[in-house]
């Protein structure tokens, strides 16, 4: 049964009903939404989780979803086992009050064993084992009586199995799980089902696959210290189910497969690595994770890229990169050097394509991040190689054969350079690695990264209080599309998110109102400005927020009186000309992005922005800088439509029907299923799903000017541009600029760059001159140095300090003065320069001093921690830097005493 059939006869029986009733089929959504404690879309559930947290009251009391899913912790585990996967697509029923454990046991239940006749999957009761929570006496007695299997059969985990919590508090509650038995060829027999155990042990994962979970939402949690350590503090209001069934999971069970990487939809990728290595899959156990590690990050990183992901040095950026970057290593490493994405991309595009059209319609920039990341890596595999050679070569020269830890980790960490490469390369120079050096610091980052993700799991804002006020009183009447004031009621006061009964002077604090025009902050557009007046007092509103969807909250300062709760009208007043500058910002970034993909392609979309009055910015997946050309060409474009007035106007229709009629939703935005609005300017020209506020016609954007084009990160580009007023304003200084640089040149506007130029090329053309002056200057004190060489057991030392000399000057002059010494008589030169307030230290050795075993590598690293710095080379010639100019004379003075010991030390 292929992939598709499988989630096919999944939704059907959902959507089918039963006597629990027909559930509504929800769209997969983005693997990127707006939530501070994920990277990713990790779980089926995380849609839904408002609905959970009774954030938002559910549109529907049962659901059913395959949702994308991405998951990180274990993509060193890639390959190595039949479970990890990072991307994955997770199969789910959920019930927001509805029914419960039974339904959800009862349905779970009779996909899996019905007929594949009947459009089940028709697994062998035999193989299935259901589990639950150790003491869920409620879940023992429901699986035996649905499924009629004895007790022993029901296996009996504990809370680090099968119970389930967010990690923070809210819900929570019992699992249950299906496992399947694979057989006695993936694990050993014996009693399974009649011993209960706190975890499943390691030697039975493989063979006892978890294929669903299901969670019984039934606990309030007010504290969570460990999976296995939290607070119950009483009942959930309502009780929900969330279910997830794994889908590569099931496939390869169905397909009779070994693993998810063998399914229909990966494994045509090993076939290609199969073609383009020469190896065969399956010949060798290493070489096999090495394909199975192409197979899922292929697919994963192509799904990342296909949700508005782009490589990167942090967060979501940096998954992507190490996905790609792991997979041209593997095919590397299996042997194969050319470009491998090219040949690999399209394979996967064509498999899950048949499931993610988008896949198909936006290939070309999908395409274009992932070879360009590829390129760049190839070009860093060369730069690392070389820095991987200094660093053999110095570990060979000082006699050991152990590449150390944190030179290894270095080039992992710093230069993207993969361990396994390290490892291969030192053992072509016979050298061995510190594997556990390098692991302990690899540790040391991940509990660091641990750390900062459960930093930032304090950042689940506790809404309770808004919550609170939504239920009793109900949504905002929000009014920012209409008016720019009205009278309103003040529903509640807050300070820190607690209610209080009033506010002073002075004081900041939130107000909900009955009904609002101000604009909260959503979708890049910041959030009104304006006041609050009332008799005998005015607020200032300095912010405007949604914590609650439906609720909106607007931070103030009281400037005058005090406001209580009590209060009964209010006037509130949106600032018309920052609401004016909102609008003509928000406009003009639809207009930037219509005229950039006219300018580009289609494939430059739009992956973030930020507009406030006057001011826009624009991101935008690019793979490369754009030229003055390409940047004026969008300015030009941008402006003609805003001298052809185009109509901007606002509807609402359903998200597919939007979709249909071509307009851009953009990437990690969550939208309503059921009804979306699309601002189009110029009708086709430009259409997007927008909540902002906007403009009657493009006119009214007043001008458009692009201050800047500029990367922000790895295939990621941004446009910023001024609007209206302050894009005259912003005119009027480069204008003033010009005037004062034309009076101060005595010239004319249309010469001034020319006379610029012509002067910077004046100025570089004494600069060389003087350069050669002082050089000559520096080198005609070379013969003085040589002349007075010391003599140090036989061996004619120069050791001098050099004031104002750089680096290059040192050098320069160090070759120089070696090269004055009698060739018959061992020499040394060692060269301190001070420009600066930075130290270079240079030593150069002829032949006679190196047969003499002295080395100009060592006589720097000798001296070079006097000026506190160090540095190296070949024992010819050898140079280093220092931050500490005051241990120069100490360093210059040190010389003499370095070289008599190291002629002692022969």
């Amino acid at each position: 049964m292929d992939t598709a059939e499988i989630r096919r006869r999944f939704l059907a029986h959902f959507e089918a009903g039963s006597s629990y009733g027909p559930h509504t089929a929800v769209p997969s959504a983005s693997l990127l939404l707006d939530d501070p404690n994920l990277l990713f879309v990790n779980a089926g559930m995380v849609p839904f989780k408002p609905y959970f947290l009774g954030q938002e009251t559910p549109p529907y009391a049962r659901a059913t979803s395959i949702q994308k899913c991405v998951r990180t912790p274990d993509i060193e585990d890639v390959g190595k086992t039949t479970r990890h996967g990072t991307f994955f697509e997770m199969c789910g029923n959920f019930s927001f009050g509805d029914y419960f454990k039974k339904g959800a046991i009862s349905l779970a239940w009779e996909l899996v064993t019905k007929s594949q006749a009947d459009g089940g999957f028709g697994l062998e009761e035999s193989r299935l084992w259901p589990s639950i929570l150790q003491g869920d006496d409620e879940a023992l007695a429901l699986w035996m009586k649905v499924t009629g299997l004895p007790e022993e059969r029901i296996v009996k985990l504990g809370r680090k199995e099968n119970y389930w919590s967010m990690g923070v508090p809210g819900p929570g509650g019992p699992c249950s799980e299906i496992l399947y038995d694979r057989g006695p060829a993936y694990g050993p027999d014996g009693e399974f089902g009649t011993t209960t155990r706190t975890e499943m042990p390691t030697k039975l994962e493989d063979r006892y696959l978890e294929i669903w979970n299901l969670v019984f939402m039934q606990d309030e949690l007010s504290a969570v210290r460990s999976k296995e350590d939290f607070d119950v503090a009483g009942s959930l209001p309502k009780r929900n189910i969330d279910t997830g069934m794994g889908l590569e999971r099931v496939a390869f069970l169905l397909q009779g497969k070994e693993n998810m990487y063998e399914i229909d939809v990966m494994f045509p990728v090993i076939q290609r690595a199969e073609e383009l290595t020469g190896r065969r899959y399956g010949a060798d156990p290493v070489d096999d994770v090495r394909f199975r590690v192409v197979a899922d990050h292929i697919r994963s990183s192509m799904m990342l890229i296909g949700d508005g992901v782009t490589p990167g040095n942090e967060a979501r950026g940096y998954v992507l990169r190490r996905l790609l970057r792991r997979a041209v290593r593997s095919m590397r490493l299996l042997g194969y050097e050319d470009p491998a994405l090219p040949e690999l991309f399209p394979v996967s595009r064509d498999k899950m394509g048949e499931t993610y059209a988008d896949l198909h319609s936006d290939w070309q920039r999908i395409s274009r991040v992932a070879f360009a990341e590829e390129e760049a890596f190839r070009k860093t595999l060369q730069a690392g190689t070389q820095i991987f050679d200094l660093a053999a070569h110095e570990v060979k020269t000082s006699g050991a054969a152990v590449l150390p830890g944190d030179q290894a980790f270095a080039l992992h960490d710093t230069y993207g350079f993969p361990i396994d490469l390290t490892l291969e390369m030192a053992a072509e120079q016979g050298l061995a690695v510190d594997e556990a050096g390098f692991r302990g610091l690899m540790a040391e980052q991940r509990e660091r990264a641990k750390a900062d993700a459960r930093a930032k799991k304090g950042q689940h804002a506790d809404t309770s209080a808004y919550r609170a006020i939504l239920d009793e009183h109900g949504p905002t009447q929000w009014l920012a599309y209409e008016r720019l004031e009205t009278e309103s009621a003040p529903l509640a006061l807050l300070r820190e998110g607690h209610a209080v009964d009033r506010l002073e002077a002075g004081e900041v604090g939130e107000i909900v109102l009955d009904r609002t025009p101000f604009y909260a902050e959503s979708g890049g557009q910041a959030a009104d400005a304006g006041r609050i007046e009332y008799a005998g007092g005015v607020l200032e509103v300095l912010d405007v927020q949604r914590p609650v969807r439906g609720l909106v909250v607007h931070q103030v300062r009281v400037l005058e009186g005090e406001v209580d709760a009590a209060t009964k009208v209010l006037h509130a007043q949106v600032d018309p000309q920052w609401r004016l500058g909102a609008r003509q910002a928000h406009s003009g970034t639809h207009v930037v992005h219509a005229a950039l993909r006219e300018v580009l392609g289609p494939s430059a979309l739009q992956s973030g922005s930020y507009n406030r009055p006057g001011y826009l910015r624009l991101d935008f997946g690019w793979g490369s800088g754009l030229s003055p050309e390409q940047v004026r060409d969008i300015e030009t474009v941008s402006n003609q439509a805003l001298r052809q007035d185009l109509a901007v106007a606002a509807q609402y229709m359903t998200l597919a029907e939007a979709k249909e009629w071509g307009a851009i939703a953009l990437f990690g935005e969550t939208y309503d299923a059921e009804l979306v609005r699309v601002v189009e300017i110029g009708g086709p020209w430009s259409r997007e799903l927008c909540g902002g506020t906007h403009v009657d016609h493009s006119s009214q954007i007043g001008t458009l000017v692009v201050t800047g084009e500029s990367s922000v990160g790895s295939g990621n580009r941004r446009i910023e541009a001024f609007t209206g007023i302050e894009g005259f304003a912003y005119l009027a200084r480069e204008r003033d600029v010009v005037q004062q640089l034309t009076g101060v040149l005595k010239t004319q506007p249309d010469d001034l760059v020319s006379r610029v130029q012509d002067m910077v090329e004046r100025l570089r053309s004494t600069e060389k001159e003087l350069d050669k002056v002082r050089l000559g200057q520096l080198l005609a004190g070379g013969a003085a140095l040589a002349e007075g060489a010391t003599d140090v057991s036989g061996v004619s030392v120069v050791a001098q300090a050099l004031p104002g000399a750089g680096a290059g000057d040192v050098r320069t002059l160090a070759t120089d003065v070696r090269g004055r010494l009698d060739p018959a008589q061992a020499g040394v030169v060692v060269l301190i320069g001070v420009d600066g307030g930075k130290v270079s230290v240079v030593a150069a050795t002829n032949e006679a001093a190196r047969a003499q075993g002295l080395s100009a590598n060592d006589l720097v690293r000798a001296v070079g921690p006097l000026v506190g710095g160090k540095g190296g080379g070949k024992p010819d010639l050898a140079q280093g830097g220092g931050t500490d100019a005051s241990g120069v004379d100490a360093a210059v003075a040190a010389v003499p005493g370095a070289v008599a010991g190291a002629l002692a030390g022969r």
